[in-house]
């Protein structure tokens, strides 16, 4: 409107100057005076504006940017919610989230800086982050062991074999239903492990199989499409195949795994940042104290979560399990967990039990598991940290 109305003004003025040369009448001499006011009105909105503008920017400038990283996994929701909730904010942080499919890719875009924490972070690619790029291993995002599915087709014959390990009721295939089958997988990652475990409870190793590297999205398709004869997803997408009928063949075979959803940080932020990364998990662990699973209106925040952050629809019955299923530990616990006072932590023994997995599947040497072991990725010094903060 203001741009309009001073071409409008200007349009009207020219005539009379150029009939008048420099000299205009007093006719002429009020409308370039009630212009050059409205002119002197608009700049000093104008410098208004600005100040308004400079004291927002340097309140934004204020916040410290930190960019996190994640999947859409109940860890990662809680992160989402705390900063819907604006708690990032009232700590002097502004936290942004990028979504990644997998923890390797995650992994594969730590380099670039496209963040600087990671949560939903599967402890087998935290151990590869570890050994390529020398992160920090800081918490545990949630328990992974059982929501790590291997799936096949309800008229699988896979499906109908049981018995095949007594100690494992719940575990279903046999080694001559599954030998020789094509199994679609992420592979080097938390899926890829429970797959491993699920074939040596039936007596069969890796090799004695096919396996398909693909992401998880494209193992959906690709096995609704009618490829392939196993797929291995972890949730949501296991719930999402269930949902279809797909069979769960692990039901059991993961007990004593101790396979965890973890927080890395990247190792250079965390050295000169440590005051920051104990910030975030201060503001993690709050949300983790006030997390109730089954609430509806928690069930309600992780549907919204995933369609609007993550683009995976989910059933109210799906959000449900998948937050049962994934258990979250406190500060106090987890400090428990990586107490290494005493020989190794309980995180350190879990850790080890992954590099001897890659030494066994041929993906690493022993010398480079142990390079990482023995690295110091595992540190509860951030905790120590966030558990001393008022």
């Amino acid at each position: 409107m203001v741009t309009r109305h001073f071409a409008k003004e200007e349009t009207r003025l020219r005539p009379e100057l150029s009939e008048r040369g420099l000299n205009p009448n007093p006719q002429t001499k009020g409308v370039v005076m009630r212009t050059v006011m409205r002119y002197a009105s608009v700049a000093s909105m104008v410098v208004l504006l600005l100040m308004a503008v400079s004291a927002s920017t340097g309140q934004a400038a204020g916040l410290i940017d930190l960019k996190l990283s994640g999947q859409g996994e109940p860890s990662t929701y809680l992160v989402w919610d705390l900063i819907k909730k604006g708690w990032d904010k009232e700590a002097g942080l502004k936290m942004t989230q990028t979504y990644f499919d997998s923890g390797m890719a995650q992994v594969e875009a730590l380099p670039s800086k496209q963040w600087v924490i990671g949560t939903s972070q599967g402890g087998v690619p935290s151990l590869v982050a570890a050994l390529r790029y020398g992160t920090y291993t800081i918490a545990i995002g949630d328990e992974d062991s059982f929501t790590n599915a291997v799936l096949v087709r309800p008229d699988s014959p896979i499906a109908k074999a049981t018995g095949a390990n007594p100690k494992f009721p719940k575990t279903y295939g046999s080694a001559d239903t599954v030998r020789g089958k094509t199994v679609l997988v992420t592979t080097i990652s938390s899926g890829h492990y429970s797959l491993a475990t699920w074939l040596k409870v039936l007596g069969l190793k890796e090799k004695d199989v096919v396996v398909k590297n693909m992401d998880q999205g494209q193992i959906m398709a690709a096995f609704e499409s009618g490829v392939g004869d196993i797929a291995v997803v972890w949730e949501p997408f296991m719930f999402v195949g269930m949902s279809k009928g797909w069979k769960m063949m692990n039901e059991d075979s993961q007990m004593g795994a101790n396979q965890i959803n973890t927080i890395v940080v990247d190792r250079k932020f965390g050295d000169e940042n440590p005051e920051i990364v104990a910030k975030f998990l201060k503001l993690y662990f709050r949300r983790v104290d006030t997390e109730k699973p089954e609430s509806p209106e928690e069930i309600a925040g992780y549907i919204k979560f995933s369609k609007e952050w993550a683009g995976i629809e989910l059933s109210q019955s799906d959000a449900a399990l998948s937050l049962k299923w994934r258990k979250m530990y406190p500060l106090d616990q987890q400090l428990k967990f990586f107490d290494a006072s005493k020989g190794k932590s309980e995180v350190q023994t879990w850790f080890a039990q992954l590099a001897d997995f890659f030494v066994e599947q041929g993906k690493f040497t022993r010398e480079e598991m142990d390079k990482a072991l023995n690295s110091g990725f595992i540190t509860d010094k951030f905790l120590k940290m966030a558990a001393a903060m008022k």
